[in-house]
């Protein structure tokens, strides 16, 4: 008996080893993958304010798909594949993609880096980042909802608040369409300082940026979509009805 749970610890102790082996492999993968990065452009394709460009790094031929940018075939660029997507459709394009990278920005060599961000979705390539963005917004006139929420409450909250369906206010303040299925919203309704962290939101309902709209879903904290992008609090699969 001695003797069988002496060969289970040690099993045990090498699978933990290889596992945290892996894991330590898969984080050095993605951090490399993360890393600025230059290539050929092969082929150039616009559809509903994306650029999709195929590049040849001189080791692999990547798909990136980033906000509307003025590239050629021949054309060298500059990119950090932050997001990558498997089984990626395009409704624009009629097409899928087996392997797509998101990028913030597509810069081309000798011009000036690119200001813009993806257009309407996401998720961002970074939470908080990117994304077709709204001018300074007055949320003066934003009331919380009857037996709502606040968009700081719901951050300070967000504990208590997990799994339980609610209801908050505000305004559009960063979209992005039909990513996995979904759009993304950033919402903010003025209670959170500027610069502070907006709330997100998926859903298959369509806005747009600067929109007031009443949501009401589920909160879910502590999400991981992989690839490094977690949340802390996000609503998922909210009904969002403009107003």
């Amino acid at each position: 008996m001695k003797r069988q749970l002496s060969v289970l610890a040690v099993a045990f102790i090498v699978a933990s080893f290889l596992f945290a082996a892996v894991e330590r492999a898969g984080a050095a993968e993605a951090a490399k993958r993360a890393a600025p990065q230059s290539g050929k452009v092969l082929e150039v394709l616009n559809a509903s304010n994306y650029t999709y460009v195929r590049v040849d790094t001189g080791k692999e031929k990547l798909w990136l798909a980033g906000p509307t940018t003025q590239v050629k075939a021949g054309d060298r660029v500059f990119f950090s594949p932050e997001m990558p997507m498997t089984g990626f459709q395009s409704k624009a394009l009629g097409r899928t993609f087996d392997l797509i990278y998101f990028v913030g920005s597509i810069d081309r060599e000798g011009a000036e880096p690119a200001k813009g961000a993806l257009p309407p979705g996401h998720p961002p390539t970074s939470p908080g980042a990117g994304g077709a963005v709204a001018p300074k917004l007055d949320f003066s006139k934003i009331t919380k909802p009857a037996g709502g929420k606040t968009v700081a409450e719901i951050l300070q909250e967000k504990k208590q608040l997990a799994g339980k369906k609610i209801s908050v206010r505000g305004k559009e303040v960063k979209i992005y369409a039909e990513i996995m299925g979904n759009n993304w919203i950033h919402l903010n309704d003025g209670t959170v300082k500027e610069g502070g962290e907006d709330l997100t939101i998926t859903t298959k309902a369509k806005a747009k940026v600067g929109d007031t709209v009443l949501v009401r879903g589920v909160v879910v904290t502590e999400k991981d979509f992989g690839f490094g992008y977690q949340y802390a609090v996000i609503i998922e699969d909210a009904e969002v009805k403009v107003e």
